[in-house]
């Protein structure tokens, strides 16, 4: 897009007294949404009211990109080091992993040869949780792997999904081990079974030390990768499963109640079913392409709007890649009468959403009509100006 000497100078009209519902390009009445006169529920965008703006002068006809200038659009220098940032937390979840998944598979064995040996259900769902937590653990490991090769014209965003995918394949593994738990329990309620609580407490206190030291490794990388956290969600739950087995056991030596085994293992099993489904819920966002929890997409948009030759921003799409990598992409439309330059509002539109917001990957369309543009605008859920106004 270039400016043109002959433009006017910049002028505030008055706002318009009312916006017909019809949304006439040609005049650039904005109904519906009120962003002539950027109204946005008492935000105070009067100034910048951009009624009667002859938008017939400024038709761009076809979309004209030659005009819209987007010489901006260097995605490399739109990193501002997240990059390099989303690399080092990789790095750090990855060793995490590996530290993890050797202390689990050295316990899965002494857990599952203990549980067989004392009789005890907890203990042998325990180690078969394990077991499927040392999966879990090589699936993130293996699509951690996969997430770091290069695109491709086939995938342009690469392979990062894969980690997503990971994750919702260890929740549902989660609720698979819940339905395994309560069929063994079933048979054990209905058969009856000896447990020997001496030798499965010894042997659940063990898991339960390796669960907390597994759980403390990996909770930091949790917060910032679903991946990872569908692996801890598999400690978490296991580790659920130790204190089960150890006060199954307490009870069982103390009482001699042997129904604590089962009532304890049905117990843990729904409290592993409650704690995934919030992993499950995550997973299905991100694969919806919802816009990311942290990220108000109201305030980003009004920060935007407040730009001086901004008249308002519309098509704006924002969604996650994978955990720590989060897309941006919207038309900004500009007053024509806008003398300033063009590229410098351009890295003013960009440091908002790199800067203020966190967003590594942004693509912004400067526009000077409505007219020619062949997406949908959507603007009306943005009048608000925060989360919190639209809540």
């Amino acid at each position: 897009m270039s400016s043109s000497d002959e433009r006017p100078e910049p002028k505030r009209p008055s706002p318009p007294q009312g916006h017909a519902d019809e949304h006439d390009h040609d005049e650039h009445d904005h109904s519906g949404h009120d962003h002539g006169e950027h109204d946005h529920g008492g935000h105070g965008h009067d100034e910048h009211d951009h009624s009667g703006h002859d938008h017939g002068e400024h038709d761009h006809g076809g979309h004209d990109h030659d005009e819209h200038d987007h010489g901006g659009h260097d995605h490399d220098e739109h990193d501002h080091g997240g990059h390099d940032h989303a690399h080092d937390l990789r790095g750090v979840s990855r060793r995490n992993l590996i530290i993890v998944l050797t202390l689990v598979a050295g316990y899965t064995l002494v857990e599952l040869i203990g549980g067989l040996a004392s009789g005890s259900l907890a203990l042998v769902s325990d180690s078969a949780h394990m077991f499927t937590d040392a999966g879990a653990i090589v699936l993130a490991l293996f699509s951690m792997w996969i997430a770091e090769r290069e695109a491709s014209a086939e995938r342009t965003f690469g392979f990062y999904r894969t980690e997503v995918l990971a994750a919702l394949v260890n929740a549902l593994s989660l609720w698979l081990i819940v339905g395994w738990i309560s069929f063994e329990a079933y048979h054990r309620f209905t058969d009856g079974a000896e447990v020997n609580g001496v030798g499965a407490l010894v042997i659940g206190a063990g898991g339960l030390v390796v669960n907390m030291v597994s759980a403390w490794i990996l909770h930091r990388s949790a917060q910032h990768s679903l991946n990872v956290e569908g692996a801890f969600q598999h400690v978490m739950a296991d580790l659920l499963g130790s204190v089960g087995v150890v006060v199954s056991s307490i009870l069982i030596i103390a009482f001699g109640w042997m129904i604590a085994d089962i009532v304890v293992s049905v117990f843990i099993g729904l409290l592993i079913l409650v704690s995934s489904f919030r992993l499950m819920t995550r997973v299905f966002h991100v694969l919806l392409e919802g816009t990311p929890k942290h990220i108000d997409v109201y305030k980003l948009c009004s920060n935007i709007e407040d730009l001086e030759g901004v008249t308002l921003i519309h098509d704006v799409h924002i969604w996650t890649i994978t955990s720590g990598k989060e897309a941006f992409t919207a038309h900004v439309l500009v007053d024509p009468r806008h003398k300033g330059d063009i590229g410098l509002l351009l890295n003013r539109v960009q440091d908002i959403v790199h800067r203020d917001f966190g967003i590594g990957h942004a693509t912004i369309q400067l526009e000077q009509s409505a007219s020619g543009c062949p997406e949908g605008h959507h603007v009306g859920h943005l009048l608000a100006t925060s989360a919190s106004d639209a809540s």
